[in-house]
């Protein structure tokens, strides 16, 4: 009997109580309303909101202000210097860095222990459940799992106060038992300088038994690839032959899918897409051949949604979960026991079903190109990418574009700044499939491309090896939960890619 098959037992009580996902999620969304109002009431920010007072959804509504991370930004500054009882009962030790972005300005997100158990880690739990669920005969604890992580620093000087990037504080905190199946070790996990930490990990973990893979696809890739470099193996599976699963999340793994397939040649490989945050953990791809995630809703998390044609408006339409439709476009919001009240957390997504709500992730409220009434979103992008790659055999490593309001011809169009990892034979081929695409899967583009009156063809530069993290680098946000912003209505960030490109040999 393996080891994966008697901790797979202790596994089967949460298989059946995500059962109630399928007709109990509006009462499960109402108990953790209940339970995050009940705990947050004696806060600072609970009697100023009268949380005492609420007894239902609608005077949630009523007396919880829909908030930014602006709204909040003092509130959080005072807890990170030691302040109690501010937005979450005692005192909040640990704060997720995270710009969203890659502006310069971080934000610093509150992780409670609460919300560090009965979110971040309940999430792992379960991505293990519903893993173990559809893969019966997996030996995933047979051997060890390669966790990918970022690094944090002390918080303000206070003791046992610390702040970095999310992984990094669930390193810190993990179980003990948890590490003696965790790779690598430590203190090459939480090194700062990502360069050195992928070599070391590489060295660490190319002689053991890794069965899985967690982390962010970008960053994990950049490992595997040194893995390699030092195994000489042609394939991931010649230096772990027991390697089975990719649990991924952080950004879209279309752009890397056809590198990790190169690179893991077995058919047997799987891969399992969650989405997790600093702000909360939230969905998991419960179903292998289906790119939905299903929300989960018994979290220390209350989901709430904005129509994304809405946001930004005077008085937009806020509804809960039960209140969603499929193939709306929605932006999320949550409350949390990380003391985030009706946060607006940036993501968009929208529902494929309900019961259970499976949803796909769509984009986020500032990563969109809306510069002509065109409404590009990330999904569009990810899918023209996908199929210009497809087409071509070009394989692309990291993207972002941005519009050229008017130029020297005083005509309009979409610049788009791709790195590739394999280059397609014509780049202008490459660049039409890509506007082709675009145009099929987003009627608005289609409008303004139509017979070039409003936009003119794409254009696609080509970016030199390197450009992408070196611009990480320049920002001191290389490695970790850092992203790439693919798309702007802002040229900011092209502008300085483009003159860093122009000075790369």
């Amino acid at each position: 009997m393996s080891l994966t098959s008697i901790v797979g037992k202790f596994f089967l009580p949460r298989q059946r109580m995500l059962q109630r996902y399928n007709n109990e999620a509006e009462a499960l969304q109402n108990g953790v309303l209940e339970r995050l109002v009940a705990k947050g009431k004696d806060t600072e920010y609970g009697r100023n909101h009268l949380l005492n007072q609420i007894k239902n959804y609608e005077d949630f509504t009523r007396n919880v202000p829909v908030n930014t991370y602006e709204e909040l930004k003092a509130d959080i500054d005072r807890m990170r210097h030691g302040e109690h009882g501010v937005l979450w009962p005692g005192s909040v030790k640990w704060y997720a860095k995270s710009s969203g972005t890659t502006n310069d300005k971080s934000k610093f997100i509150p992780v409670s222990r609460e919300g560090l158990q009965r979110i971040h880690y309940q999430g792992g739990k379960d991505v293990v459940a519903l893993y173990l669920r559809n893969h019966p005969h997996s030996r995933l604890f047979d051997g060890k799992s390669l966790i990918l992580g970022g690094s944090h620093a002390p918080n303000y000087n206070l003791p046992g106060s610390l702040v970095g990037d999310l992984s990094a504080i669930l390193i810190e905190n993990i179980n003990p038992l948890a590490n003696i199946a965790r790779v690598p070790c430590k203190q090459t996990a939480l090194l700062a300088d990502f360069e050195m930490k992928r070599d070391r990990i590489a060295r660490e973990t190319m002689h053991k038994n890794v069965t899985n893979l967690s982390g962010v696809p970008s960053w994990m890739l950049s490992v595997l690839v040194r893995v390699m470099e030092l195994s000489g193996k042609p394939h991931l599976e010649e230096v772990w032959p027991n390697l089975e699963v990719f649990f991924h999340g952080g950004i879209a793994f279309t752009p890397y899918r056809r590198q990790y397939e190169k690179l893991i040649a077995s058919p047997k490989m799987n891969y399992m897409e969650t989405y997790n945050a600093s702000e909360g953990f939230f969905g998991i791809q419960d179903d292998p051949k289906n790119k939905a995630m299903l929300l989960m809703i018994d979290y220390d998390v209350f989901d709430e949604f904005i129509p994304m044609d809405e946001l930004g408006s005077d008085n937009p339409t806020v509804v809960p979960l039960w209140g969603v439709e499929t193939g709306t476009n929605y932006a999320m919001l949550i409350t949390t026991s990380c003391g985030l009240w009706r946060y607006l957390i940036g993501d968009t997504v929208s529902f494929v079903s309900k019961n259970p709500y499976k949803f796909i992730i769509t984009g986020r409220t500032k990563y969109f190109i809306n510069a002509f009434g065109e409404e590009l979103i990330m999904e569009n992008a990810e899918q023209g990418i996908a199929y210009a790659c497809a087409k071509t055999g070009a394989e692309v490593s990291e993207y972002t574009a941005a519009p050229v309001y008017m130029d020297r011809d005083a005509k309009c169009h979409h610049q788009w700044l791709i790195e590739f990892q394999h280059e397609p034979e014509r780049l202008d081929e490459f660049a039409t499939l890509l506007d082709n695409r675009l145009q099929e899967v987003n009627s608005d583009y289609e409008a303004k491309r139509s017979h070039n009156v409003t936009l003119q063809n794409l254009e696609v530069v080509k970016a030199k090896h390197g450009l992408f993290n070196e611009w990480l680098k320049s920002k001191g946000k290389l490695g970790g939960q850092h992203k790439i912003p693919r798309l702007s209505n802002s040229r900011k960030n092209i502008e300085e890619l483009l003159e860093m490109n122009a000075r790369l040999q």
